[in-house]
């Protein structure tokens, strides 16, 4: 019943949405856009999970070449970008993407120095290792931190589910590094026996939302459930976010995965969605175009080929409710995110993919 409430209201909320929003598209013929990050000078990086790099500019979109090389293929490619926070002085530019081979690979992290249309000085950071066999569940979302650290998300690599509450595997992680890669200081497991230096929470799925509100100081992430049970989190050091021991999505084949929703020591998520909208990309409204999304989530769905906007009271620690946004557009979402001026920029998942601009009418 909550979940057809849900969706009348989605539903009433959508025209009056529609009639608000203004559509038009950046740039189009890309394979597969996974992420999009700004630069200082308004210019917009995006990657494609093919293994390209572009920036769009004025209009104008140009190939950067220097790209690391690629396992593009299954659920692998190139995914996440982001310029360092002292872009403007250092010109680096980060890179997470999926590395090694099709029977061996891992979620790797790397920097490099944009100079005009090159990445040069290549340097791989962090890799997860040991290395899985299978090209699936590799997270790959990545973000800076005020101060100056990175958190990493790894998926479980679907065949090591079991390894996300493993503290001494890098799978089903949030990791916390330095900006040069290494373990950052003061994390949770430092000196733990058996434990990686670098986790930062554990008990993930495949994570491929991560966000971080600098009027709250939190940081969300949502990641994809089975059938059922994505979720959204907000992340603490040290937490545990249950899976696979708690969930409540079944396996694909239907059978249950675990006979528990929550478990004691495991987060509760601040929202759950079943069935399963494939969430994929996250944003914190921070903008000064729609000042009635101030703080809420805007989350990219595959499967529901939509935005959906949920909103949060005045902690962040509430959901208020869910509207859909753009269901009109008909396209996977990938990934979402604020430019300068307040517009909502998204990459649509497809072959011949898009960059969306959206702003009021």
């Amino acid at each position: 019943m909550r979940r057809l409430l849900l969706g009348f209201l989605l539903l009433l909320a959508a025209p009056a949405l529609a009639q608000a929003l203004r559509t038009e598209v950046v740039a189009g013929g890309l394979d597969h856009p996974w992420s999009i990050a700004f630069l200082p000078d308004g210019s917009a990086l995006v990657t494609e999970r093919s293994g390209g790099l572009r920036r769009i500019a004025g209009g104008t979109v140009t190939r950067i070449r220097g790209v690391p090389r690629v396992l593009a293929g299954g659920q692998g490619g190139l995914f996440d970008v982001r310029p360092h926070p002292r872009f403007a002085e250092n010109r680096l530019v980060y890179l997470s993407y999926a590395h090694g081979t099709a029977r061996a690979n891992g979620t790797r992290l790397a920097r490099a120095r944009l100079e005009g249309d090159r990445l040069v000085g290549l340097l791989a950071l962090w890799t997860a290792t040991p290395l899985k066999p299978r090209q699936v569940h590799f997270g790959g979302r990545f973000l800076f931190l005020p101060d100056g650290t990175i958190l990493l998300a790894t998926g479980d690599g679907f065949d090591f589910r079991e390894d996300a509450q493993r503290r001494g595997s890098p799978l089903g992680k949030v990791m916390r590094l330095t900006d040069a890669g290494r373990p950052a200081p003061g994390n949770p497991f430092a000196g733990a026996e058996g434990a990686l230096p670098e986790v930062w929470t554990l008990g993930h799925r495949n994570p491929q939302g991560l966000a971080f509100d600098p009027v709250r100081r939190l940081v969300y992430a949502h990641e994809h459930g089975p059938r059922g049970g994505d979720e959204v989190n907000i992340l603490a050091p040290g937490r545990n976010y249950g899976w696979p021991v708690a969930t409540r999505g079944r396996d694909y084949s239907g059978a249950t995965i675990s006979p528990y929703r929550r478990y004691p020591g495991m987060e509760e998520p601040l929202l759950d969605w079943t069935p399963s909208i494939a969430p994929s990309g996250l944003a914190v409204y921070r903008g000064a175009m729609f000042p009635e999304w101030a703080g809420d989530l805007l989350v990219g769905a595959l499967v529901d080929r939509e935005v959906r906007r949920v909103r949060l009271s005045a902690d962040g620690r509430t959901v208020l409710g869910q509207e859909s946004l753009l269901a009109g557009v008909g396209a996977r979402i990938r990934d979402v995110a604020v430019a300068p001026d307040g517009a909502l920029w998204l990459a649509t998942d497809a072959p011949d993919g898009q960059i969306l601009r959206v702003s009021r009418r």
